[in-house]
């Protein structure tokens, strides 16, 4: 019984220092960055689009961290600067990924800022980019003989849509539509991000 109490108590240790540094520190470091300027918190609907996001498992092929020149080319992608701690003020829990079987989404909201692209490429990826392997979401909408005054209806390329009839977002469609819009990290970096030690080494890429 004795030999396993060195063992247990080994295992506590390295369970606790992993939790010190990959939950404790983060956090504590996050709570001192100030909310900065340019970034509101979201919005009901926004944060409703926002559960959808993360019930979608979004994350498993989006991330939402560009990185530094020297770690990938995400400034050259048009995909915004590496982002930083304060970015994710608003974030719980974060969706920064790490898989990018679809491109960056940090900055999604700039870079389409139309909720006609957002809502059709829901429903049907491949209405817009034949060869996209993403997955359609069609039960986020639905088939209409046709469109009530508060309808939003999905525009679809030939071929794509009902033989007869309209596509309308449903609510769920619209809050996360909503979100990815809201999704703009474009703000000056703050200035206490400029203080952390190696941010402009990394932003240059030396």
């Amino acid at each position: 019984m004795n030999r396993y109490l060195p063992l247990v108590l080994i295992a506590l240790g390295i369970l606790a220092f992993a939790t010190l540094m990959l939950v404790i520190a983060p956090g504590v470091q996050i709570a001192q960055h100030a909310v900065p300027k340019g970034l509101s918190p979201y919005s009901e609907q926004e944060s409703r689009g926002r559960e959808q996001y993360v019930s979608l498992g979004c994350v498993y092929c989006h991330s939402q961290q560009p990185r530094s020149p020297d770690q990938a080319p995400d400034v050259e992608r048009g995909w915004g600067r590496p982002s930083v701690a304060g970015d994710y003020v608003f974030d719980q829990p974060h969706q920064l990924g790490t898989m990018r079987t679809g491109p960056d989404l940090l900055n999604v909201g700039v870079r389409l800022p139309s909720e006609s692209w957002h809502l059709t490429h829901l429903y049907q990826p491949r209405a817009i980019f034949g060869w996209s392997i993403m997955p359609a979401y069609p039960y986020l909408f639905e088939e209409k003989p046709e469109a009530g005054p508060e309808d939003t209806v999905v525009v679809l390329p030939k071929g794509f849509g009902p033989e007869s009839g309209v596509v309308v977002a449903r609510q769920e469609a619209l809050d996360l539509t909503a979100y990815l819009l809201a999704l703009d990290r474009t703000y000056p970096v703050p200035e206490d991000a400029l203080r952390d030690d190696g941010y402009a080494d990394r932003e240059s890429g030396s």
